[in-house]
């Protein structure tokens, strides 16, 4: 991968301790760029990630900013953190989620305020905050390929991910030209903490390309957004074709 910085630039990253996350973070700082790392329950692991980082990096900058994003006030005082920090941040990566599954009829209220405020409504907030704040920069979003169906075994997830893909193309619009903002959507990529692989693989069997992704698409499709300066109000599907709705 060719780089996709040239120098002094700054990302935040929600939910960077573990799974996407992580992985979205080591390739941004391999690239040279120096990092938020926000979390929240993940402590063990972040501190993990940074010194990890340091230790690679030295005269990269690496921060960790504990947040709470089910909390609203917690959420807006991220970004202002962030910038007291490093003085500036270019790009802002929404990657933190909650999964949890649940029919339209079975979903509580806590369940689906929980949903919707991580997936959704701390995005917008954060969004919101990075546009106000910052004078250009770069929003990736990620949703889910769920948004392409109406399945509603997951229906408070996949309708917070659907309200993100709307948020990203309302977004581009209104910052442009100063900010661009595209999504990515990922399949079946990493196993839940509580699965084998033999879980994803039998995921995958349903799928066009027959296997699970793992990360590297996703970095790709990330690398894909940072380098080409024209896009901004799109979707990269990186789920080796399940979007396309083969069942």
């Amino acid at each position: 991968m060719f780089s996709s910085v040239t120098m002094e630039q700054t990302a935040l990253i929600t939910g960077a301790a573990k799974r996407i996350g992580k992985a979205v973070a080591l390739y941004l700082a391999e690239q040279g760029w120096n990092l938020a790392i926000h979390y929240h329950s993940s402590g063990r692991a972040a501190n993990a990630l940074q010194e990890e980082l340091e230790k690679t990096y030295p005269n990269q900058k690496f921060v960790l900013f504990k947040s709470n994003l089910q909390n609203p006030f917690a959420v807006e005082a991220l970004i202002p953190e962030v910038l007291k920090e490093f003085g500036d941040l270019n790009l802002l990566v929404n990657n933190a989620s909650v999964f949890e599954g649940s029919s339209i009829q079975e979903t509580t209220f806590d369940l689906l305020d929980r949903q919707m405020m991580i997936n959704y409504r701390a995005p917008f907030l954060l969004m919101r905050d990075f546009a106000r704040l910052v004078d250009r920069g770069i929003i990736i979003n990620f949703v889910d390929t769920r948004i392409t169906t109406s399945n509603s075994d997951h229906a408070a997830y996949s309708l917070s991910k659907k309200a993100l893909w709307e948020l990203t193309k309302m977004a581009a619009v209104e910052f442009a030209p100063n900010f661009r903002v595209n999504a990515i959507a990922p399949g079946v990529t990493l196993p839940p903490e509580d699965k084998d692989e033999s879980f994803l693989w039998k995921l995958a069997a349903k799928i066009p390309m027959k296997r699970p992704g793992g990360a590297e698409p996703i970095l790709k499709s990330l690398e894909y957004i940072l380098n080409n300066d024209y896009l901004t109000g799109q979707l990269l599907f990186c789920d080796g074709g399940e979007n396309l709705a083969v069942r």
